[in-house]
């Protein structure tokens, strides 16, 4: 099969099937050849499995051995065609999950810009030769680009497009490696998982309780803050926004005083 585009070698893989097994391996690419997110340098394939070479995706399906050499020809017409247009990278994120594209990315130093968009929220990734210097959610950018990078690492449903890179001053950028992002990104969401059971939903309406039964004194200056900020500004999701700390931590607190009693949900 050939990919006619800049991010593919002239000799970029091989699948070889023998053995009752089919197993691809990369051939000294300059970008790489991942399975499934994970690059690999050899690797036995499954059925489902998804290989990502440049910007293709190549899905491994059981088929009709008489049908399939007309599946092959198709798909290679259709890779030059795409080939011959002047196009982004684009697709959707339930197919190609974002921390695969960010390494992708980061492997093949490439400039630019990633929109993903979900129903209701756009983010905005910023690239520079496959650093990550900028990220925002909605044009949100009061809120720290590590923060909403996270958020957008978050979703897992949506569409994105790579756009060119575009000349531009941020309030903010970040310093830290792509998977040194990756990387605290992983360990954020995996905790945000294990308490999302006890959040209310983003939109929903916080207030203080009344009575407050819980004494005050006994929170800590964080806790405070959290607490004053949800008396000003009253919904999860604006209060994540004004706050100096991660989502996660914010997001702790927050089970911590509606579980005490000290605020309420409406």
């Amino acid at each position: 099969m050939v990919l006619v585009e800049d991010m593919v070698s002239r000799r970029h893989a091989k699948i070889i099937v023998a053995d009752d097994q089919i197993v691809i391996q990369d051939l000294g690419s300059t970008n790489g050849t991942f399975v499934n997110g994970e690059k690999i340098k050899r690797a036995k394939l499954n059925e489902g499995d998804r290989i990502l070479i440049g910007t293709s995706i190549i899905k491994l399906v059981a088929a009709d051995p008489a049908s399939a050499g007309a599946s092959l020809q198709k798909m290679e017409q259709q890779a030059r065609g795409r080939s011959t247009q002047a196009r982004t990278m684009s697709g959707s994120i339930d197919e190609v999950p974002l921390p695969d594209l960010m390494q992708l990315f980061s492997t093949s130093k490439k400039s630019g810009v990633l929109v993903v968009r979900t129903d209701d929220a756009e983010g905005k990734i910023f690239l520079e030769k496959g650093q990550i210097v900028f990220g925002s959610v909605n044009d949100q950018e009061e809120v720290p680009p590590l923060k909403s990078l996270i958020r957008i690492l978050t979703w897992e449903h949506g569409t994105f497009d790579m756009d060119p890179a575009v000349e531009r001053t941020f309030p903010t950028r970040l310093e830290m490696s792509t998977e040194g992002i990756l990387m605290e990104a992983f360990r954020q969401i995996d905790e945000l998982r294990r308490i999302a059971a006890d959040l209310p939903p983003h939109h929903a309406v916080l207030a203080l309780a009344k009575p407050v039964v819980p004494a005050l004194r006994d929170l800590s200056p964080d806790e405070l803050d959290v607490l004053q900020l949800i008396i000003n500004y009253g919904t999860l999701e604006t209060v994540l926004n004004k706050s100096l700390a991660s989502d996660l931590d914010t997001s702790e607190v927050m089970v911590k005083l509606i579980k005490s009693g000290y605020i309420r949900t409406d």
